[in-house]
């Protein structure tokens, strides 16, 4: 049989049907026996908890016994015993028991980072409980002890159930659940830091940090206490997580030999703005500028070089690194490149720049250190390089082998790391490192292989490479002779196995995940992990990744095997069906999952595009631009992948290519186009193939069945918004009202909400838009549906609700910082500015002011020439006409007129220049300024830029 106790007592026999206990008393006894079974229960004490304070006598309790007997039947037996009863049962025929065991397993799975079976675990044993334990002994003071026991451990279990489902990145579905478990326990810790991670990973710190000072509160108010350190280390973690520019890689091994440079590169750093540190390839350069930037008191920002193929990427390279992403809501060309943006966000921030592995773009680098340290005065650059950069005020540093000495303690500290115990005669061991020159990577490669090879061994294999390496071609390359002749030797240690896999893992240009890497290597994960023994791989969140310098080695061998065209083939296949399998989830409630997922592959599927491009491999290069279309938008990184499709493009000719003019792949060309639009370079090509892009994109989706790519429609609007022939964009999107996919259902009522507005039907648009809203969040877009939030915003504005409008800016807000948009989060809090300025000028100024801080974070002139023609609004308003006319004057200088975004800030700086000058009498300076702001809309259109009644009488036409 079976019983429970978690709730009310109950019982069932072996065929699954309930037994009929009776009344109270009846369960009451049962309960007690079952608390512990087996055990012997006195008379005396189940005759008081199961009437406390009564007189139930010896005669009624055994009354009681033998009726649930009765009602139990032979299968169980109640068993007199001395002065009182047992109840003979297996403990696991008992749900306690059950749960018990259960919780017992699920914390061991969470321990042993089984977070799945810790999860099914724990939702098994959860699921026992029906109700209070113990319910129908509430009046028994030993049973309520024992119930708050076991409330207890449900509690436990609960929170070991929900920090199992955290690890698997299910967060949106605890938020709820945890909410209720803070309220029920206001001052128990551990639910507020799981609170505070589930809210932190659904949409960044602001929700998070607010639920720690909730409880910081209660604590102290209610115990007089502060948070534990565990819940203050995680506060501290999240208010830096969101921010952080690159910090130096971390290191796994202790650093020998150079304690006395580090303090003396740190104090040049002090006087010099330019520090380079010079040397060969291997003597220790990098792990020496990361020890330097870890004690140096400034922000430091790490930007390493080896990966970047062309000096043109650098500045982007610089923009990653410090975090700062292209703009992902509202995507059009803009004339803004990423230099300015750099000094725009770099101009007043104190910070150490570290340009890892400078040597292959070193011009481009000395041209941008030049200009970045002329123009932000307070930024200092120490830079990595087998050259100098070669500027004027270069302070050289240069990097030396290791002496002796401290060859031999890291050949030792590393030996020991490869075989416990390690020892070995230390003038053998110098003899091994005075033949590696003392290089500080190649000491370290030749130690690792003292996990299969003693050190005897070693010193004549090393003799015999080093010989290899004496007959080497002089010709070489110098920065790669002493270091060619190291990664050789350990090579040639590898078996052919193990050599196949790392030639063709060179393809990987930012590492690999395990399936990825054994499926384009085509090799198993043992040879993987050997690799890693090895120390030819690195393995570090889940990707194995390889030295730059052992990567160039292998993809030589990968070229001298004659593999290189079919291994790079498969690397384009695996990400293009990556990004495949990404893209419809990028649209929808997968956002937040597949995001990160796809930024961890952006320098291979870049790698990729660029291999399919340079290799005349147009069909899979334009699949693979189009695939990625989603990620590259929504991401802000279209800019990057815009020089691969324009040299695609110059490929192609002024068409598209064979087949990609019919319905059936019209969308990947038109992608194309788009993206080469993104960069300056690629307007000359937009003008001579948008028709064609506009022709394959309206012959793939003609309203009577869906395309593939419904980003297309989106990005094909937006691009086009401020072209002269709109409409045709307009009458290809709006067709696809009744489109059998939802997601472009509702970019169909996005668009055609506009084309209500322009035709004056504000209701119609205003329909429209909450249709598309309510499509986007149901779908989970958080992308489509910022977008018509903030849409929404403006017309609640417009029509005097301001409370309405500032409620849905601030539900936009919340999506963008899911996303991480500075850009975007700067152009809503300039928009709430704009809805609060009539009610709460004190609330407006400080969104303005916060606005204007994040624009100059992300180094965007646009927004931040929006938040300065706000606070021009608020100067007006206080009749200080200078102020007002020297901060749309800035804000005039900064918008750029070209991009459809800065329409609506350009009309109300016009207009707000106007009414400085109707202010000082001038009505001719007025006049033109309201003149110039008509201009740039209908008449439609001007109600919506939320200018002042007096000023839309001035700017309508007459």
């Amino acid at each position: 049989m079976r019983f429970a106790i978690l709730g009310e007592t109950r019982a069932w026999r072996a065929d699954g049907a309930e037994v009929a206990l009776g009344g109270p008393a009846r369960r009451a006894l049962l309960a007690l026996l079952l608390v512990s079974p087996g055990e012997v229960v006195s008379a005396d004490r189940l005759a008081e908890e199961m009437d406390p304070g009564g007189a139930l006598s010896a005669h009624a309790l055994q009354s009681q016994v033998s009726r649930l007997r009765a009602a139990l039947g032979p299968a169980v037996a109640i068993e007199r015993a001395g002065a009182g009863y047992r109840i003979v049962v297996p403990p696991e025929g008992v749900d306690v028991w059950r749960f018990e065991h259960l919780t017992g397993q699920g914390r061991a799975a969470l321990r042993d980072g089984a977070d799945a079976r810790a999860v099914a675990l724990l939702r098994e044993a959860l699921g026992l409980w029906r109700g209070p334990a113990l319910a129908d002994l509430a009046e028994s003071m030993t049973a309520r002890a024992a119930a708050v026991r076991l409330e207890e451990l449900r509690l436990e279990a609960l929170e070991d159930r929900i920090e199992a489902e955290l690890r698997l990145g299910e967060h949106r579905g605890v938020v709820p659940e945890l909410r209720e478990l803070v309220s029920r326990h206001p001052l128990r810790e551990r639910p507020a830091g799981l609170l505070m991670r589930a809210l932190f990973a659904e949409g960044g710190p602001a929700a998070a940090l607010a639920v720690f000072e909730e409880t910081r509160r209660r604590l102290a108010d209610e115990l007089g206490a502060d948070p534990s350190a565990e819940l203050v280390a995680l506060h501290k973690e999240m208010l830096s997580a969101d921010s952080r520019p690159a910090a130096p890689p971390a290191q796994f091994t202790s650093f020998v030999g150079r304690a006395q440079e580090v303090a003396e590169v740190a104090d040049l750093l002090r006087g010099a703005r330019l520090v380079t540190l010079i040397g060969p390839g291997g003597v220790g350069k990098t792990r020496l500028s990361v020890e330097v930037a870890d004690v140096t008191a400034d922000e430091v920002c790490f930007v390493e070089l080896a990966a970047l193929r062309e000096g043109a990427d650098l500045p982007r390279a610089l923009l990653g690194a410090l975090r700062l992403r292209e703009n992902a809501l509202h995507a059009a060309g803009r004339a803004q490149g990423p230099v300015e943006r750099l000094i725009a966000a770099l101009s007043d921030r104190v910070l150490l720049l570290v340009l890892d592995n400078c040597e292959h773009v070193v011009e481009q680098v000395a041209t941008l250190a030049a200009r970045l340290l002329a123009t932000c005065p307070r930024l200092r650059v120490l830079a990595t390089s087998r050259e100098p950069l070669g500027l004027i005020g270069e302070h050289l540093w240069q990097v030396r082998p290791l002496d002796g000495a401290a060859s031999v303690r890291l050949f030792t500290d590393r030996g020991r790391a490869a075989r416990r115990g390690f020892t070995a005669d230390p003038r053998l061991m110098e003899q091994i490192c005075a033949a590696l020159d003392n290089l500080p990577l190649a000491i370290e490669l030749a130690a690792a292989r003292l996990r299969t090879l003693d050190v005897d061994d070693l010193a004549r294999r090393l003799d015999d490479r080093l010989g290899i390496a004496a007959r080497g071609s002089r010709a070489a390359d110098e920065r790669h002779r002493t270091l060619r002749s190291v990664v050789a030797w350990s090579w040639d240690l590898l078996s052919e196995p193990e050599q196949r896999a790392a030639r063709r893992f060179a393809v990987f240009a930012g590492g690999a995940r395990e399936e990825a890497a054994r499926r384009v290597c085509d090799t198993e994960g043992e040879t993987l992990e050997s690799l890693a023994d090895k120390s030819l791989l690195e393995v570090a969140g889940g990707r194995y990744r390889m030295l730059e310098t052992i990567r160039a080695y292998a993809g030589e061998r990968l070229e001298a095997a004659g593999e290189h065209e079919a291994v790079r083939r498969a690397h384009a296949r695996h990400l293009l069906k990556l990004v495949r399998t990404a893209g419809p989830h990028l649209l929808r409630e997968g956002q937040l999952e597949w995001l990160p997922v796809l930024a961890a592959e952006h320098a291979d599927l870049l790698a990729a595009v660029r291999w399919t491009v340079q290799s005349k491999e147009s069909v899979t290069a334009l699949e693979l631009l189009a695939a990625a279309a989603p990620y590259l938008w929504i991401q802000g990184v279209p800019a990057s992948f815009a020089p691969e499709a324009i040299a695609l493009l110059n490929a192609l000719g002024d068409a598209p290519p064979a087949g990609y003019s019919t319905s059936s792949h019209g969308e990947e060309y038109a992608l194309c186009v788009l993206l080469a639009a993104f960069g300056a370079a690629g307007r000359p090509l937009w003008q001579r193939h948008r028709a064609s892009a506009a022709q394959t994109l309206a012959a793939a989706w003609p309203g009577d069945r869906p395309g593939r790519h419904p980003v297309a429609l989106l990005l094909w609007m937006l691009r086009n918004a401020a072209e002269a022939d709109v409409q045709a964009a307009f009458a290809l999107v709006s067709s696809q009202r009744d489109c059998p996919d939802p997601w472009v259902r509702a970019v169909a009522r996005y668009v055609a909400g506009y084309g209500a507005l322009g035709e004056g039907d504000v209701e119609g648009a205003q329909r429209l838009f909450g249709t598309a809203a309510d499509g986007f969040r149901a779908l989970g877009d958080r992308w489509g549906t910022a977008l018509t939030l903030d849409t929404l915003a403006d017309l609640a504005s417009a029509r005097g609700d301001r409370t309405t409008a500032i409620a849905l800016t601030d539900q936009a807000l919340s999506l963008t910082q899911r996303l991480g948009a500075l850009e975007d989060s700067a152009d809503l809090l300039v928009n709430r500015g704009d809805h609060l300025i009539g009610d709460d000028l004190a609330a407006a100024r400080a969104d303005y002011d916060r606005a204007a801080a994040l624009a100059r974070r992300a180094g965007s002139p646009t927004y931040l020439a929006a938040a300065l023609r706000g606070l021009g609004d608020i100067a007006l308003l206080e009749q200080d006409l200078a102020e007002a006319e020297r901060l749309y004057g800035e804000a005039l200088e900064r918008l750029d007129p070209h991009w459809v975004k800065s329409l609506g800030n350009r009309v109300r700086t016009f207009a707000g220049l106007g009414r400085v000058a109707e202010a000082r009498g001038d009505h001719a300076a007025a006049a033109e300024r309201y003149r110039q702001a008509a201009a740039l809309v209908s008449p439609d259109m001007l109600p919506l830029m939320g200018l002042p009644e007096a000023v839309l009488r001035a700017v309508s036409p007459r």
